[in-house]
């Protein structure tokens, strides 16, 4: 059951955030720790027993639910947790939910996207680059996936243009 995080679990999100994403896909400790001061932003946590195990890190936008991070302790992997998770995030979060993968370029991205495909989610095939999430950071070419159904090339641009905007903080037109 997925619990909203208590404040002093940060250091256990933060620590299985390390863990599971490559360092241009997440935030510095103290900047990812201020993210929790957005009203629009949540972090919510399985614990396993008393333990964070996993979690799933979401903004709200007016039409759509955008998980930014979600991760399963390597213990916990291959157990069907991470399916039991993205279940209950479709029944907390009413709106679409939204992630971003990595391209099919690797096995493992090819593995994940599978895992996102078995739970519902479509693969959009529209261009997408994330913005560094940080200074010092780099960009990457991604993918953005939705749950139960593509999306037209309009939604994607009006999804691409809300993370832009609120996620990753991108305000002119040149660099959307």
């Amino acid at each position: 059951m997925l619990e909203i995080m208590k404040p002093e679990e940060f250091a256990q999100v933060y620590s299985l955030m390390e863990e599971s994403f490559p360092i241009d896909e997440f935030r510095p400790f103290h900047e990812q720790k201020q993210l929790l001061q957005n009203k629009d932003y949540c972090i919510y946590v399985l614990h396993h027993p008393d333990t964070v195990r996993a979690f799933l890190a979401v903004w709200q936008f007016d039409d759509f639910t955008y998980i930014e991070h979600f991760a399963v302790a390597p213990a916990l992997r291959g157990l069907g947790t991470g399916s039991m998770i993205l279940k209950e995030a479709a029944r907390i979060f009413k709106k679409q939910l939204c992630l971003e993968v990595e391209l099919p370029q690797t096995d493992i991205a090819r593995r994940r996207i599978e895992f996102y495909k078995r739970n519902g989610f479509v693969l959009n095939s529209y261009p997408y680059m994330q913005p560094p999430v940080s200074s010092g950071r780099k960009e990457i070419p991604l993918m953005i996936m939705t749950a139960k159904e593509a999306v037209s090339e309009e939604r994607f641009e009006n999804i691409k243009s809300a993370l832009y905007r609120k996620v990753y903080r991108v305000y002119t037109k040149s660099a959307v």
